[in-house]
């Protein structure tokens, strides 16, 4: 019979005291921490010392762990990189979504302001009027009476420069544009009121060269007063119209003295017509001056008529009075060679200053006007004497 072996028994382990891997019990050292088993300072003693010693433990990772380990890490890192830009998209639609309604007030707005587009009222000029021409009425008087220019006259009634009228011609005489009068108001009512209850007046009748303001200060009374007792819208008088003077409020004039009480000087009158540099030829046989009246004159004052012929080889001056706004030049005056003069001329307000009608004495009394040039071509031929 065969004889049955029995197992051999196991091999006699131990365990290292220090990183508790099973040894052989004959080992001298341990294969993995490397302790000596025999003799020396026991394990728990080595153990201590290398408590006691402070060093710092040793970790091992294999290279599989090391590797899950970054793979772990990057992860996380475009995690939080995708939540981040998810995010930032995220609160760019909020804030598009929370602008939108900010439209509506524009378009509001908008709508408000169409109702201030609405054309304000113009004023429609007035039509020409009619008006026929009457005996040595010049385009100055018109205009002078209509307080129009004469250029208007003019281009109203298609005339040249020189504005050529005669009697009985019907011009277009254009009116001056209005302006919307005042409200109103209660001192405007007080003030009628009293000039209502004024009964110390006068009526007068327009004449030629009369102007509001020459009325007011002819009678010393203020123009407002004329305009409100007589129901006017503006300062335009006419030849013609009946206008009652309110000499109520007139401001007391002074008793008589033994001088003469000077007046105020009186502005520069303005020169219409010829215009400055116009142009006269031998067919010419007169020239006519004309200006703007200033006042009316009292009595003892005169328009001054200043002429010289600046181009004339002798000095050529003429210095004439009279009352009325024209001067026609004397035949004596005109030159008499072919070749063009050149004339200047102005005109100012003088006061005789003594009592001899024979032997007039004048001052002047207000501003020259400035002075205007014209051309004359005089005929060849020397005047011939008047009898």
């Amino acid at each position: 019979m065969k004889k049955i072996q029995s197992d051999p028994q196991p091999a006699k382990t131990r365990v290292c005291p220090v990183c508790g891997t099973k040894i052989s019990e004959n080992a001298k050292r341990c294969l993995v921490c490397g302790t000596d088993l025999t003799g020396g300072p026991t394990a728990k003693e080595k153990k201590a010392d290398r408590i006691d010693s402070q060093r710092i433990p040793e970790v091992r990772i294999n290279l599989v762990g090391l590797i899950a380990i970054i793979v772990v890490i990057l992860v996380l890192i475009a995690l939080l990189v995708f939540f981040i830009l998810t995010r930032g998209q995220t609160s760019a639609s909020e804030a598009d979504a929370t602008q939108t309604p900010t439209l509506t007030p524009t378009i509001t707005a908008t709508y408000a302001n169409t109702a201030t587009l609405t054309p304000l009222p113009t004023w429609t000029p007035l039509p020409p009027v009619e008006y026929t021409v009457k005996e040595g009425e010049t385009c100055g008087d018109l205009a002078l009476q209509f307080s129009v220019s004469i250029q208007s006259i003019i281009q109203a009634n298609n005339l040249n420069q020189s504005c050529p009228l005669t009697p009985g011609m019907v011009l277009n005489v254009p009116q001056p544009t209005l302006t919307p009068s005042p409200v109103p108001t209660a001192t405007l009512e007080s003030i009628v009121s009293d000039l209502n209850l004024c009964t110390h007046t006068d009526t007068i009748t327009v004449e030629a060269n009369m102007t509001l303001s020459s009325i007011a200060l002819n009678y010393n009374v203020s123009m407002s007063d004329i305009r409100i007792y007589n129901n006017l819208t503006n300062d335009i008088v006419r030849q013609g119209d009946r206008l009652i003077i309110p000499l109520c409020d007139r401001l007391p004039t002074a008793g008589p003295t033994l001088t003469a009480t000077p007046m105020p000087p009186y502005p520069a009158p303005n020169p219409l017509l010829p215009r400055s540099g116009a142009a006269f030829s031998a067919t010419d046989e007169a020239v006519t001056l004309q200006w703007a009246s200033v006042a009316s004159l009292f009595p003892g004052e005169m328009y001054r008529v200043f002429v010289q012929d600046l181009t004339s080889e002798q000095e050529k001056i003429l210095v004439d009075y009279v009352s009325d706004t024209k001067y026609i030049l004397p035949a004596s005056f005109r030159p008499i060679d072919t070749t063009p003069h050149i004339i200047q001329w102005s005109v100012s307000v003088a006061r005789q200053i003594n009592s001899d009608p024979n032997n007039p004495i004048y001052e002047e009394a207000g501003l020259i006007s400035p002075f205007r040039v014209f051309s004359w071509i005089g005929s060849g031929v020397a005047p011939t004497a008047t009898p």
